[in-house]
Formats: C-alpha cells, structure tokens, sequence
C-alpha cells in the first residue's frame, strides 16, 4: 500500500526522535528560530518605525531571542499596539520551548546518569588490576592489593562481575572504607563476554585476576574466561593472568585453556594439603596466612653481592631483619631450604622473609649464639597415628590418600559421618587402615560413640552439600562438643577443622580448637600474591609439595633447653644443625589469642627469648 507525503513525513520525524535527547535539543532549537525569524520578518514588515527605532533587524532579532529566554525582559517594552503583541507572542512561545527544552535536559542528564551507575562505560586506566568474577573472596582480595601499593602513588583494582555496579561499590565501602592511594573501580558485565571484557581494558591492564564464582559450574566460566584471554590478539605485552578452579579433575583443561602465559591454582589441592600438614601441626594455617599475605612478612627475591662465595648456613644470620628461605639461581631455578653448604653464586638471589623490602639490610656484626641453650637430644621418631575425620566432602577422599603418603606404617583413620562414602576405602594403601564409623557430627551422643580418646588427631570437614554460612554455623556445634568432651577425658587429641568464612575463626576460638582451615582464604592471598609477582609461583608450590622440604611446627625442645634464655640466632643455628631454616616461633600460652595466635615469623635475632614445653619452631625441613 503506497504511503501518503503525511505518512511519510511522520515516519522520518518519528526516526529522529527516536535517537535520543541531543535530536529532541535540536527539534527545540529549530522550534526557537522559525519562531524568532518569523515573530522578526512581521515586525520589520508591519511595525517598521519600531523597527527602526531598536536598531532594524539585528535589533529585533536579538529583543526576539532575549525574550525567548527571558520573559521577564518585555515588561519594559514601549511601542505600537502591534509591535507589543508580536513581543508578547514571542515571549509565550520562549516559555513553552525552553521549558520543554530544560525538560529535555534533566531527562537526557538523568539517563545518562543512570547509564554510568550501570557500569557500561568504558574504562580508560594503565597498570591497573583486573578482577574477574564476584565472591566473597574479592574483599580478601582488594584488601590484599590496597595494601601492597601503599607505596604506589597511584593504582587502581578494576573489578569486572555480573552484578549491579551501585551493589558492588556499596558491599566494597561497606566492607572495606579506607583503600587508601588505590581506586577500586566496579563495571557491570560478565566476564563471559568479550565485549563486556573490553569494558575494562585488558590491553593496559598490569595483571588479570580470575575468580571462580560461587555456582555448581564455576569451573567451567573460569575455563570459558580463560580461554577468551588466551585467544585474544595482544596488541602489546599480555599481562599476567592468574586464575583458580574448584575441583582437580578440571585443572588440566584449565591450564590448556589458559595456555603457556597463565597460572592456575587447585583449589581443592592446596585445601587438602593444608589439612594434611595442619593436622599434625597446629598453627599453620597462620604462617601460610602471613606469609601469603601484605600483610606482615612476606617473601621477597634479594639481591646481595657481598654473600657470593658464602654458603647458604652462613646467610641465615647474615641479615639485621629478614632470613632466607632459599635461592634463585640465575638461570630462575628456585630451591627452597637448600643443603647448607650450597654456595651463593654471583648472579643468584637469596629468598627473604621480610617484613618489607625497604626494611631489608645486613647486620653490622654476626648475632651472638648462646650455644649452650642448644639441646643434644634426638628428635623423637615417629610412631604410627589414629587419626579421626568428622565428615565428608569431595576433598576427603584426597585427604586419605595423602595422609597414607606421609604417616607411618600401622596408623589408622577412622571416618566418622551420616552416610558411608561411596568412594571404596577399603582399597590397598601402604601404611593406612581405613574404617567408618556413623556418626551425627551436631549429636553429642553420636560423638561420644565413638570413643575420642583413642585418636590423636581430629579433621573437622565442613560440608559443601549445604549453604557455606550454615555449614560453619553446624562446624562450630560439633568443635564445642569436641571440646567439652576433651576436657573431660583430658586433652588426649588435636582438633583441626575447615571453615568457609574467616570471619567464623575469632568467633570459634572458643572453641580451643588447635587450627582452622580457611582455603577461601589462602587462595584469594595466593591469587594476590602471583598476580603481583608471578615468579613466586615455584616458590609456593614448594612450600605446599610434600615432597622435599616443608613448613613444620616442630616442639621447641628439639632445638633448645626448655626454659634456656637464648635469642632467636640461637634457634636458627640449632635448625641449621639438623639441616633446617627456622624462620619463627609459636607461643603456646598466646595460641589462642587472634589474629597471631602465638605466631611469631622473623622475629629479632639478638633480643632474648626464652621458649617452653609447649612452644614450637617454625622451621623449613625435609621432615
């Protein structure tokens, strides 16, 4: 059906409407100058002595604008009857039109005011940190980051989630007020996307952090990410890319996905090994924390010429504040915890525990050794382990199998739990025996059953089948329980338990038990750590490895005479003896006291210390 010249006309003024507020100004803007040429073309033609008198045509072209925008101007005109009435026409008709037109511009500033709060435009920055994803992870995270640029004079954390922006930065404040010299800035958008992934311009960007959100398929969106990253054109350097999975079985497709230039962390492996080594040890958690942390000491690559030809015994006490830990060859081999005769080549960089890199220097004279504190006793051998899991969850099948590696022959474990896994336990293992036992973790009764004085060792697991908040709530029922019951038989066994939130941990130290398992935790602080410095990735995956050597708490009696007064040199050089690195020390009687719980790392060498029964040496050692 052919459309009329009407039709037509309406089409196309409906067509420029339809972009938007700068073509509604432009419609008013011509609305005001038909008006001023048509209301000035009448009086020059009909009123032509007043036009003369206010100065022809430009005159009454510029009385016609004034009083379009003001119409209190005409109340000072003077004139023929006409002249008045055409003043007066043009004035109603300014009224109407920069009305409309103010209109227009609050509703055009207004919705692009709304557009901004959405998070969709696009972000100008260089240097900045990329985040992917949206947890609860992500405050540990920003936290972590505004505290290792405080020295910057400028950064900014970017933070690209499927979230509502003014949600996100209202939970941020909330959360963390002061991040001080570092900008947090929040886009809304799915990382999923490669166009909402350009919103925060990766090409500029230092590092790219991926976070695995909290949904049954979060591995897969990592991989989904990273894959996206990894096919991307680069116009310049990529930056580094960190990023984690959930579940083991996906780590292999996620480091295909992710390609040569980026890391990918197991999470469920680095939480199994933490339980493993923690189980026996209470305290660790909290060195792992501070070492992964910016907060407190860290680990830091140092180069120090003068120490080329000297071993590495000698440059454990070398240092006025800091210790080694290990070396990094030249070539970029890292070994932790070398032999102590291994000589310091020129080129290579000691590993120090430190509190910052600004604080590092050596000591004007060795520290003095008090090398009578030093205890001739032999270390205890190791005997065979009962040890008793309270719960099941994905990761604890990988916990059995690596607690066979590393316990002695004849130890046993004891699954205590609702339903019996399905996984077979009653496979062939080299020194484990491995029973169940039902067990309601929140039942007194139920945990009484099951005759706790006869293990030495006790795994909390929380469990994943319910929300992360309401499995802390049901872990700290089950520890208060365990506890009372301890007490009563006389403290015959260790509690070590997983939690979800870090926060639970304070609230649960009434609880008494020995450890807590954060993984949420450490992983956000290894994410942190490797996307501001990813060559400390060898030297953390040694440190988790169980092979070679290992973080311990060791019983201060192996290194000195109980209640000896010493100093910390003296702690060391007994380590050194047995082939270890100390690097701190656990104060029994403040282990229960947040956030260090006893834990001292790279204390003062030279100040005195005396340590008890009960203390422990935290020191790198094969075993």
């Amino acid at each position: 059906m052919r459309k009329t010249l009407r039709e037509r006309l309406r089409y196309w003024f409906d067509g420029t409407m339809d972009r938007g507020t700068p073509a509604l100004i432009g419609w008013l803007g011509l609305a005001s100058l038909a008006l001023i040429t048509l209301v000035s073309s009448t009086v020059v033609v009909l009123a032509r002595k007043d036009t003369e008198e206010n100065g022809g045509w430009p005159g009454v072209v510029w009385m016609s604008l004034l009083r379009t925008l003001d119409p209190g101007t005409m109340g000072g005109d003077t004139g023929q009857p006409l002249f008045l009435i055409l003043m007066l026409t043009v004035t109603i008709g300014g009224i109407f039109i920069v009305s409309a037109l103010i209109g227009v511009i609050t509703t055009g500033l207004e919705t692009r005011i709304q557009e901004l709060r959405k998070g969709k435009s696009q972000l100008i920055e260089r240097g900045h940190t990329i985040v992917l994803g949206w947890s609860d992870q992500i405050f540990t995270v920003i936290a972590e980051l505004v505290e290792a640029n405080q020295s910057e004079r400028r950064s900014c954390v970017v933070i690209l989630a499927d979230r509502d922006k003014v949600d996100m930065d209202d939970e941020i404040r909330r959360r963390i007020p002061d991040t001080g010299k570092t900008r947090v800035i929040c886009r809304s958008g799915s990382p999923l996307q490669r166009e909402d992934l350009e919103l925060v311009s990766p090409d500029t960007a230092k590092a790219i952090m991926v976070l695995p959100p909290l949904t049954d398929d979060s591995d897969i969106d990592v991989i989904k990410v990273l894959l996206l990253l990894n096919n991307r054109r680069w116009p310049g350097r990529r930056p580094h890319v960190v990023a984690a999975v959930q579940n083991s079985t996906n780590l292999a497709a996620a480091r295909l996905a992710a390609g040569d230039a980026a890391l990918v962390i197991d999470v469920d492996d680095i939480a199994v090994r933490l339980i493993v080594q923690a189980h026996r040890q209470s305290g660790l958690s909290t060195v792992f924390n501070e070492l992964l942390s910016f907060m407190g000491n860290e680990i830091y690559p140092w180069s120090e010429p003068a120490l080329a030809g000297a071993t590495y015994g000698e440059s454990l006490t070398a240092f006025e504040r800091g210790i080694p830990i290990g070396l990094q060859r030249e070539d970029g081999e890292i070994r932790v915890n070398p032999p102590m005769d291994t000589v310091i080549e020129r080129g290579d960089r000691l590993l120090l525990i430190a509190e910052d890199d600004l604080l590092i220097e050596r000591a004007a004279v060795p520290p003095t050794i008090v090398r009578s504190a030093i205890t001739t006793a032999e270390a205890p051998e190791p005997s065979p382990d009962r040890t008793l899991i309270i719960g099941w969850n994905p990761r604890a099948a990988e916990i059995v199998s690596l607690l066979d590696r590393l316990v002695q022959p004849g130890s046993v474990v004891d699954i205590a739990a609702p339903r019996q896994p399905r996984e077979d336990l009653a496979g062939r293992r080299d020194n484990l025996t491995v029973g169940f036992k039902h067990c309601d973790p929140v039942s007194r009764p139920s945990l009484e059953s099951l005759e706790l004085d006869g293990y030495r060792h006790i795994v909390v697991l929380t469990d994943d089948t319910i929300d992360p908040g309401r499995a802390d709530d049901r872990t700290l029922v089950t520890l208060l329980h365990l506890r009372d019951i301890e007490i009563r038989l006389g403290d015959p066994y260790s509690i070590v338990t997983e939690m979800n939130d870090d926060a639970n941990r304070e609230v649960a130290q009434v609880t008494k038990a020995d450890d807590f398992i954060v993984s949420t935790k450490v992983i956000s602080l290894l994410l942190t750590q490797l996307s501001e410095n990813r060559r400390l990735d060898a030297v953390f995956a040694d440190l988790f490895d169980p092979e070679g050597s290992e973080i311990y708490l060791k019983p201060a009696p192996s290194y000195l005479l109980p209640g000896a007064e010493a100093n910390f040199a003296t702690v060391i050089e007994a380590a050194r003896q047995r082939g270890g690195t100390a690097i701190g020390y656990r104060l029994a009687e403040h282990s229960d006291e947040p956030p260090l719980y006893g834990v001292r790392l790279n204390p003062s060498k030279t100040a005195p210390l005396t340590l008890r029964e009960r203390d422990t040496v935290v020191v790198l050692a094969e075993n």
